[in-house]
């Protein structure tokens, strides 16, 4: 459920820091995803949860911009707002959606997204020719960093499989944006897969993207507030009322990249954690 929200953004800011070469950031961040899908989660010393906590409400308020964008564009920080505060705040009270419920969303997106790709592929495009740019190394680290974060699977079963599939889902809905909106144009716009469906001249499915939009975000968000709670506890609050704070006052671009950074910390600590228990033993 993560890929969902996140992509709703991650295209842009990937095609704007990479043009074309964000589909190579996406082919890295999903191999850095199954390669560290078995590292298990950090412990429970103050800085791993810190940072595991920092990873979480970095996440909400990437899909709380992404909600208020596609949702309420005309009071995008406001309703940015409200997000974290009633979303996240009811999965930090405790409130879950029934794994059964989170699976049929999670199909349901990935119809919706699949039926994005035929639609943009179907459609010829006009005027994107913007040309591929000589390897632009820390523009693909830059994507990789972006996208880490929402193509890891939750959970450890099948974790191989469902990488690849969400790295897939990832690199079909970028070629498809690239291909009918050009890097330039995708990058232009953090609405931009609302462009998407215009340049497709598929008007008629915005509706449908809404919809998929406050799916794609909400879920995750319930389940990012009840982690954040494990990690932190009480003082998770203060967080939470950062991350509104963040989502009202930032753009995109700044909170992807703590989130990725964050992640990163949060493998390596987890790394560190799997190693010395490793010794140990």
């Amino acid at each position: 459920m993560r890929l969902g929200g996140g992509l709703l953004v991650v295209l842009a800011a990937g095609a704007a820091g990479a043009g074309w070469w964000l589909l190579a950031g996406l082919v890295l961040a999903a191999i850095a995803a199954g390669v560290t899908a078995r590292v298990p989660e950090p412990g429970d010393s103050l800085v791993e949860r810190v940072v595991a906590a920092v990873a979480r409400l970095s996440e909400v308020t990437v899909y709380a911009i992404a909600f208020g964008a596609y949702v309420f564009p005309e009071h995008r920080a406001a309703a940015a707002a409200a997000f974290v505060v009633v979303v996240t705040g009811a999965g930090f009270a405790g409130l879950k959606i029934p794994a059964f419920a989170v699976r049929v969303a999670g199909g349901l997106l990935l119809v919706a997204g699949l039926v994005l790709v035929a639609v943009c592929l179907a459609v010829p495009p006009v005027g994107t020719a913007d040309g591929l740019r000589p390897p632009d190394f820390a523009g693909v680290l830059f994507v990789a960093v972006l996208a880490l974060p929402f193509l890891r699977p939750a959970g450890r079963d099948k974790a191989g499989p469902r990488v690849l599939l969400l790295g897939v889902v990832a690199l079909l809905a970028g070629f498809a944006a690239l291909y009918q909106l050009g890097a330039v144009r995708l990058g232009l716009s953090l609405t931009s897969l609302r462009d998407l469906l215009s340049a497709a001249d598929a008007d008629a499915l915005q509706p449908v993207l809404t919809v998929v939009a406050a799916v794609a975000t909400v879920v995750p968000a319930l389940a990012a507030g009840t982690e954040v709670r494990a990690r932190a506890g009480v003082p998770g609050l203060a967080g939470l009322a950062a991350a509104a704070a963040a989502a009202y006052l930032l753009p995109a671009l700044p909170v992807l990249l703590v989130a990725g950074l964050a992640t990163v910390f949060e493998l390596l600590l987890g790394v560190r954690a799997r190693r010395y228990s490793g010794t140990r033993e």
